[in-house]
């Protein structure tokens, strides 16, 4: 695909790929060279693993699991989950706290993409990261800082933050 080299039409990819501030993320991409349909693209489908704000469905879904193969692996999850909506607990409240250490794996996840972080002084050299490929898979330019624009590109629009509850 040849990305557009125009900001018109660079805005009009982005904003038909469900961006938020579809403008910012293509003047950036263009002005500033930073590979952001990349960095959007990744984080876009990334999100798509991490749990519905307000779809509990998957819960009944580990637990059915759970109880037809009770030492499968992950089948802790499905227990645990009808453990806890047994004793009451809101399936609301219980998918907003998988949808929030979720979250917070996925921004972990990033910023090791982009470093690392070795203690050890002889592992000091080695590096791994995302990269933008060419048609023969052999990488371009790093895709870096994903773990900036974690929160930005949060589907519902709120970057995490707690929904308002109705007064």
């Amino acid at each position: 695909m040849d990305i557009p080299q125009d900001l018109d039409e660079l805005t009009a990819l982005f904003e038909k790929l469900g961006a938020r501030e579809p403008a910012l993320w293509a003047r950036s991409q263009l002005e500033e060279g930073i590979p952001q349909l990349q960095r959007f693209l990744f984080l876009r489908q990334a999100w798509r693993d991490v749990v519905c704000e307000n779809d509990t469905s998957w819960m009944q879904a580990h637990i059915q699991r759970a109880q037809k193969n009770p030492d499968a692996p992950y089948a802790g999850v499905g227990h645990a989950l009808r453990r806890c909506l047994d004793s009451g607990a809101s399936a609301q409240d219980l998918n907003d706290i998988v949808r929030g250490m979720q979250a917070e794996l996925l921004f972990g996840f990033c910023y090791l993409l982009g470093d690392p972080m070795f203690t050890e002084d002889e592992l000091a050299e080695l590096g791994w990261g995302l990269f933008e490929v060419d048609g023969d898979g052999k990488p371009v330019r790093p895709i870096g800082g994903l773990h900036e624009s974690v929160l930005d590109t949060d589907p519902t629009g709120r970057e995490m933050r707690p929904r308002k509850e109705p007064s």
